[in-house]
């Protein structure tokens, strides 16, 4: 057989983890290409004739039970291939339970859930564990195969820490055919041992045993390409439908301020003004350092989507076209778009020249996965996409005390000396001015907001119902949400007002939570306050792009006694906070393996980070495509591969839970209404190619449609629509929640959700009810 061509088929069950296990099959066989197929895409007798051009099939994990045919699809037939079909199979997790119950084992639920937690897994040191030593291997499982002395099955691997099970089964190996699986998952990033070493032994295993068959691998054909697509990995991302274009250029000045409050510059360029759309993106904490400010005038176009639509609209003044998508979706209009609007020569030590800067909601990521919305119908619905592009931006650098003026507008030199004179001009009374007391218009009287929080013990009950979906199978984690509303018991006026309560209730947010990840965005219907701590993925400009993602699972409120050691200890020192991350961390490392390729490490595990109200267990991803393929190209947007890694990353998983679409599945049934903004991302897509947004936590948004022209079609209901039919109510609303595991405790759950409510609460003069 020719080595060259060797091929393995990577049989997915809808779960999270899948494009670790590639990565992992590419580092034990990187001369083979590998192909994925989920295990509902072919029928067995669709299957069969193709198997002859695979050396070996992986059959990966998924949440469910092999005892579910919806869960395992073709999977389960693989184990009783005739001889004419017979090829090496390797199975992890759900593929080793389901290879045991064809074999006539018993599937069990573990007494206590195994989810993101790490066994000692003693072994034979046969087979595919032959050379390997102590194995730290990470299980994600909450049932377990019960063997009942089945004949054609060895015990290869087993864990002794289980309550109440003598020996938990790690590993099997079929005694007549070639077949070999791991309960625990050896792609993990915290599985020592039993990872590489195992897959390069199957595959030594597998190659072997089609060369003593005679078993020769078929030539790839039109019929197979057809059928399987391209292999993985394949960093490229969709075309533009749009010609190509020269790029543009970028206008740069700057100036040298020490002192200058973002929030001054802000006063001088509109944001007090409520009537008009504004956009800020501010770094207040580390490891942020650069503010930006839209400077938007009366033509700057603003796209607004609603999930289901065939359209978007696009916003230029006061007019709103309908743009039928037809062949696109929403993602790939704005990316043919963006490949219109390329620039180039900007400073490239600035993050942003120019680009889209606004939100995408949870649900628009929801879409995404497939999953349809089971949402009440609504009257008043925020926008999925709400974004606007920024041809004028001043960018403040907190570490250089330098503002930088910039546009992309042609011939435009004039704008940038006059917005450098008029910010000169303003500078002494702006840095003699403090602004660390917010004024007294932006801290609500006492009893002039009414806070309506979640029904405690409803949410208390679901959490126990979201454990039990643990306990079978279906998900490791569900991160359970909820949205708090605050009513203003003021009413609004009644007539547009050029004062901004909205951008005064943001200066007081940035001085009471000051975070890395802040933004004011007043688009129009929504406005949107964020103190978010947590980078939910970041792309540098190509080429060479870094891809970066900063997932947060562990909080501590922060209090005199809370030291860092004692931070610490609650953090890093509870199995159930490092598996939460744990859990996430793999989630990540499967949506940056899905685009960019095999060049993706853990650069940060678990790490205790101080905020400004508390303290959070932060890690750090990134990833790197392959050579070339992020080269600047006048066929693609520059960025296209950070735009289409968002795509395929949203919604966040810390937000979700894994695996990914099953949980959301859950989640809705678990959850009163969609989430909207909350739990979606905001950030900016630069014209150079760069790119930041963040998760959407510790925020709060509203709807005021008072000076929107937009009539958005809406069939769904979100926690962010208007609730009351009175028209002069100003309502704000915030969700929070948490990653729900097996060793959730439901009272120590809630009380961590309205810590998180809290930092925002306080902007609006109110508190947690006592009680609660």
């Amino acid at each position: 057989m020719s080595f060259a061509t060797e091929r393995i088929l990577l049989v997915d069950s809808y779960d999270s983890f899948t494009f670790n296990l590639a990565s992992l099959c590419r580092k034990a066989a990187p001369s083979s290409q590998i192909y994925i197929i989920k295990n509902d895409e072919l029928a067995l007798s669709e299957l069969l004739p193709f198997l002859q051009y695979f050396s070996a099939i992986i059959v990966g994990p998924g949440p469910g039970s092999p005892d579910v045919a919806a869960d395992i699809g073709v999977v389960r037939h693989l184990w009783t291939l005739d001889k004419h079909h017979l090829l090496p199979i390797f199975g992890v997790c759900l593929g080793l339970q389901s290879l045991a119950t064809e074999c006539g084992a018993t599937i069990k639920r573990l007494s206590v859930v195994k989810h993101g937690q790490v066994s000692v897994v003693e072994h034979t040191g046969t087979e595919i564990f032959k050379g390997v030593g102590i194995v730290e291997a990470v299980r994600y499982h909450s049932l377990h195969a019960q063997l009942n002395g089945v004949e054609d099955l060895e015990v290869l691997a087993w864990a002794s820490d289980d309550l109440g099970i003598g020996k938990t089964v790690m590993a099997l190996k079929h005694t007549k055919h070639p077949f070999w699986a791991v309960q625990y998952h050896p792609e993990s990033v915290l599985t020592r041992g039993g990872g590489i070493e195992v897959m390069t032994n199957f595959w030594r295993l597998a190659r072997s045993w089609n060369a003593a068959h005679d078993r020769r691998i078929h030539s790839w054909d039109s019929t197979s390409a057809a059928r399987f697509g391209t292999s993985w990995p394949n960093p490229h991302p969709p075309l533009a439908s749009t010609p190509p274009s020269s790029p543009g250029t970028v206008l740069t000045s700057s100036l040298h301020l020490p002192g200058v409050n973002p929030a001054a510059i802000c006063d001088l360029f509109g944001a007090r003004d409520e009537t008009s759309p504004f956009v800020m993106l501010e770094s207040l904490a580390q490891p942020g350092r650069f503010t930006i400010i839209g400077c938007l005038h009366s033509s700057s176009p603003r796209f607004t989507y609603s999930i289901g639509d065939s359209f978007l609209l696009i916003h230029i003044g006061d007019s709103v076209s309908h743009i039928h998508l037809e062949s696109h979706d929403v993602w790939s209009w704005l990316s043919s778009f963006m490949s219109e609007r390329k620039a180039c020569n900007g400073s490239f030590d600035l993050p942003f020249w120019g680009g889209l800067i606004g939100y995408l909601s949870y649900e628009l990521g929801v879409e995404s996965l497939d999953v349809p919305s089971t949402a009440a119908p609504a009257e008043k619905r925020h926008p999925d996409v709400n974004l606007v592009f920024v041809e004028r931006s001043i960018v403040l650098d907190s570490k250089t005390d330098i503002i930088y003026l910039q546009s992309i507008i042609d011939d435009d030199e004039d704008w940038l000396t006059e917005t450098a004179a008029r910010i000169k001009l303003a500078v002494p009374d702006y840095t003699t001015r403090s602004y660390t007391n917010t004024p007294s218009s932006t801290k609500v009287r006492p009893n002039t907001a009414t806070v309506i929080l979640p029904d405690k013990e409803l949410y208390i009950s679901r959490i126990n119902i979201a454990k039990e979906y643990l306990y079978a199978g279906d998900s490791y984690e569900l991160c359970l949400t909820a949205p708090t509303r605050v009513i203003l018991n003021d009413p609004i006026p009644h007539k547009p007002t050029r004062h901004s309560s909205s951008w005064q209730r943001y200066k007081h947010l940035r001085e009471l939570n000051p975070a890395p990840h802040s933004a004011y965005l007043r688009l129009h219907p929504t406005t949107l306050l964020a103190s978010s701590p947590e980078r939910f993925l970041s792309f540098s400009r190509p080429p060479g792009a870094t891809y970066q993602l900063r997932p947060i699972k562990g909080t501590v409120r922060k209090g005199p006694d809370i030291t860092r050691a004692v931070a610490e200890k609650a953090l890093r020192g509870s199995v159930k906070e490092v598996a939460e991350n744990l859990m996430i961390v793999d989630l990540i490392r499967h949506d940056l393996h899905s685009v960019v390729g095999e060049d993706v490490d853990v650069t940060q595990f678990c790490k205790v980070e101080e905020y400004k109200t508390v303290w959070q267990l932060v890690s750090v991803i990134q990833g790197r495509p392959a050579d070339g393929a992020d080269v600047l190209d006048s066929r693609y947007a520059n960025g296209a591969l950070g735009w289409e890694l968002l795509r395929q990353s949203l919604p966040p998983g810390s937000m979700t839970g894994a695996p990914k679409k099953r949980s959301v599945k859950i989640l809705q049934s678990l959850e009163d209404n969609e989430r909207g903004v909350y739990s979606g991302v905001f950030g900016y897509w630069c014209v150079g190619g760069g790119g930041d947004w963040s998760v959407t936590i510790r925020s709060c948004f509203k709807y005021d449609d008072r000076y929107s022209q937009m009539a958005v079609p809406s069939s769904l209901e979100t926690a962010g629509s208007v609730s009351t039919t009175d028209p002069d109510v100003e309502e704000w609303v915030m969700g929070a929640g948490g990653a729900i595991t097996a060793l959730s405790d439901p009272r120590a759950e809630w009380d961590e959700m309205t810590v998180k409510l809290q930092s925002v609460l306080r902007v609006f003069g109110a508190a947690i009810p006592r009680g609660n």
